[in-house]
Formats: C-alpha cells, sequence, structure tokens
C-alpha cells in the first residue's frame, strides 16, 4: 500500500514500524486486521475483560489512521462507500450524522457528489490527520455532540466495538427525523479481537430490535453490505422490553452456539 500524506513523527513510526512487522507490502485486509490485533495484544486489552484507560489508548493508536488510509485503496471498501453515498444522493438526503466516521473518507465522498450536503463526523477518537484532511471542506465538521435532526445517520462498522449497542442505536434514532434514514453495516463476529463478544448474539436479532424501537427495515444498500432504515415514529423506546428481548436474543445465542 502506498501513500503521499504528511503525518506527525509518532504517526509515522508507528505505521512504518506496523507495516514493517508484515515482511511485505500491506494489500490484503487479513493483514490489516492482524496488526490491528497486533495493536490491541501490544496494549494488553481483553475483550472479556474491558479496561477504559486501554481501550481508549488502542482506539487513539495511528492503527486507525493506517485503517482509513487502506480504506482508501481497498476496492471493496471503496464499492461499499461508493454505493452509500450514491444511495444518499439519489434520495436528495441533506443533512447527514457519519457515527463513527474515521478519516471522513465517506463524508468526502458524500459532498463530492452534492456540495450542498452538509455531513457531520462523530468520532469518539478524532486524529488531527482525519480533522485536517477535511478542514478546507465547510460542508464536512468533526463534531463533539449529536443534533436531533439529521435526515439520515450512518453507522458502518461501530455496533459491534461498544458495551452497550442497543443504548447507542436508540441514541442514534434519537437524533434523526421521523422519516429519516439510518444506513447501518455491522459485523458482529469475532473476526478481530476489538469485536466484542457481548455483541455477537445481534447477528441473528438486530433487525427485531431494530423493528422494536421504531424502525422500518428497508433493505440492503445495493452495492455494500450495509441496511436502510426508516424511523416511522417518535414514541419512547421500552426500554423495560429491549432489555427482556435482549437477555433473550443472548440466550438463544447460546444454546445456538452449543449446537
Amino acid at each position: 500500500m502506498e501513500f503521499n500524506i504528511e503525518l506527525d513523527s509518532y504517526t509515522h513510526q508507528e505505521i512504518k514500524r506496523l507495516m514493517g512487522s508484515l515482511g511485505s507490502e500491506l494489500t490484503e485486509l487479513n493483514q490489516l486486521l492482524y496488526l490491528i490485533d497486533k495493536v490491541w495484544d501490544e496494549i494488553g486489552c481483553d475483550n472479556q475483560m474491558l479496561d477504559e484507560d486501554k481501550m481508549t489508548k488502542f482506539y487513539d493508536h495511528p492503527v486507525w489512521i493506517l485503517n482509513g488510509l487502506f480504506a482508501e485503496q481497498d476496492p471493496l471498501s471503496l464499492q461499499h462507500r461508493y454505493a452509500i453515498s450514491k444511495w444518499i444522493t439519489d434520495n436528495r438526503l441533506e443533512k447527514i450524522l457519519d457515527f463513527g466516521g474515521g478519516v471522513g473518507t465517506l463524508a468526502r465522498m458524500i459532498i463530492e457528489k452534492n456540495s450542498t450536503t452538509r455531513v457531520d463526523i462523530y468520532e469518539p477518537y478524532p486524529s488531527e490527520f482525519a480533522v485536517s484532511r477535511c478542514e478546507q471542506n465547510l460542508s464536512i465538521n468533526f463534531v463533539s455532540s449529536i443534533e436531533h435532526d439529521y435526515d439520515c445517520i450512518i453507522s458502518t462498522d461501530v455496533l459491534e466495538h461498544v458495551t452497550d449497542p442497543l443504548h447507542l442505536l436508540d441514541k442514534l434514532i434519537q437524533s434523526i427525523k421521523v422519516g429519516g434514514h439510518l444506513v447501518i453495516a455491522n459485523c458482529f463476529y469475532p473476526i478481530i479481537k476489538c469485536h466484542l463478544p457481548l455483541t455477537f448474539h445481534l447477528r441473528y436479532t438486530f433487525d427485531r430490535f431494530a423493528t422494536a424501537m421504531g424502525l422500518e427495515v428497508i433493505g440492503n444498500c445495493t452495492g455494500s453490505c450495509a441496511t436502510i432504515y426508516k424511523k416511522v415514529d417518535n414514541h419512547p423506546v421500552d426500554r423495560e422490553k429491549i432489555e427482556r428481548m435482549s437477555l433473550v436474543s443472548q440466550r438463544l445465542f447460546f444454546l445456538r452456539e452449543l449446537q
């Protein structure tokens, strides 16, 4: 993988060190996942015994800049982002939130297709590199808090990283207009150590939770791995019901895994 960018000394040295450990060029996704797992282990993270300080250090690490740069050169990653940006443009959605938007690749693709669109990026661990790449585009803003009137919220490869994905989903639903959309791609599988096992039961039941929380499942975003959801009502979520559903989902997942 080649890139011609300016990085601070620490970031440059860390990326150089990681890529040097491969013994070859970074060209395949499995190589990138190996590097992310390598950093996870070096920091001492444990997806069964979560340590907030270690998790913060992990998500602040330059390996995530490398992840973003890889996505900008990987044909499949680019295809998925192109498909999502095209769907947003085709549906004339104007106010967008990219939750966990990384280095801003998708946001820039959206703006390239429609310069009148506004894209907020909420990134819990924003790097100076990511912010600097977008600061010349006035239609893209890194935000530290989320508004409540978005036309569309994008969340790709986020929920499997958090300890309470249903709570976060509820927060995202509250932040879009009735009639607005969420574009969500999840990977509730152990393909990488930072995918938290406590989320894996949702691989079978996520759409049921989405429906119970006021969304309509529209279907696949053609050309991507994302699913499109529409907010159909603004009623408060019945948290006790969601908790009961979650317990059932976890138990059924456990039984599936025993088979």
